[in-house]
């Protein structure tokens, strides 16, 4: 008669000692680079704000204002610094994003190198070189965990932007005294959904513009990679990494472009506006040239806020491995 014991099932192989401390040093060894992805990300982000936010007002200026109210961006420029002042009006809305960007891009870089690490899991990876697919894939998948910081931030930022082109009558204030007031003033309105909103189309935007922003990266980036004789890559210089981070910007905006007016319009809107009625509402006011306001300063941002992304974020992981490894 078979025993109880019999019955259980046996594991076909009981890792040794060398193999459980193999294992764990991979997963420590995950672990760490994640946390360093997340840092560097971070650390990328304060600086893409700091270098592309007046480009950003300008953009989102023009996507969200009456037509016949600025006839280009130095416009946007003129009468914001004549109105609001150079410091302040170029930099409208900037706490939103320094206190959003952090978390965010630190979200996007993690969200990013766990992309990496689930491509190389279900697929081969060869000498550790992803191709443009896989980078793709993992460019896309880093902008699923982003969108939840992403989207009530940007509701917030685009908020504080827009509000500093309504001209105030004499000892008028201003609707949004500030990001938190923003997020309050939401939350009576609309509760949770009203801070969330334009969230659809916030992923619609960053899921495709993160796979071409990565994939683009990656593809300058091996390019300008020097070689040795014998073929082996040696050390990108900084130069070579703001090239390739501004053009992954720029490869980032043109095929979302449309994507993020309609997502500037639904959030800036009053009521409780559709993705459908605004789609209708914006080709009504110019066909699908009235898609595409504020292309030229989103691209003049998108090179150096980008280039200084990268740059910050190698630079931060050059820091961490020169202290650490």
């Amino acid at each position: 008669m078979p025993s109880i014991s019999d019955a259980i099932p046996k594991p076909d192989h009981i890792p040794s000692k060398e193999e459980l401390k193999e294992d764990v040093a991979q997963a420590t060894k995950s672990s760490l680079q994640s946390l360093r992805a997340l840092v560097a990300g971070g650390v990328g982000g304060i600086c893409a704000v700091v270098v592309g936010h007046p480009f950003d007002l300008v953009k989102v200026r023009l996507q969200t204002a009456e037509k016949g109210v600025y006839s280009g961006a130095m416009d946007v420029v003129r009468k914001t610094v004549a109105r609001e002042g150079l410091a302040r009006g170029l930099y409208a809305g900037v706490s939103a994003p320094l206190v959003g960007v952090t978390p965010m891009f630190a979200v996007s870089f993690w969200g990013y190198d766990l992309g990496k690490q689930l491509v190389k899991s279900f697929s081969e990876v060869k000498n550790d070189q992803y191709s443009v697919a896989q980078v793709s894939a993992a460019g896309f998948f880093s902008a699923i965990p982003m969108t939840i910081i992403t989207a009530p931030f940007e509701r917030v930022k685009v908020l504080l932007q827009i509000q500093g082109q309504k001209q105030l009558a004499p000892g008028e204030k201003p609707k949004y005294a500030g990001g938190v007031d923003v997020v309050r003033q939401l939350y009576k309105e609309g509760g949770i959904k009203s801070v969330f909103r334009g969230s659809a189309m916030t992923l619609a935007r960053d899921g495709p513009g993160s796979a071409a922003y990565f994939a683009t990266y990656e593809i300058i980036k091996r390019k300008l990679t020097p070689k040795d004789e014998h073929g082996v890559p040696q050390k990108l210089s900084l130069s070579a990494v703001m090239v390739a981070g501004g053009a992954a910007g720029v490869a980032m905006w043109i095929p979302v472009f449309p994507v993020d007016t309609i997502k500037s319009r639904i959030q800036t809107a009053e009521g409780k506006p559709t993705i459908s009625g605004v789609v209708r509402e914006v080709y009504g006011r110019g066909g699908i040239k009235a898609f595409f306001p504020g292309f030229g300063p989103a691209l003049a941002r998108a090179v150096p806020a980008n280039a200084a992304t990268f740059l910050g974020v190698e630079l931060a992981q050059k820091a961490m491995s020169s202290m650490f490894d």
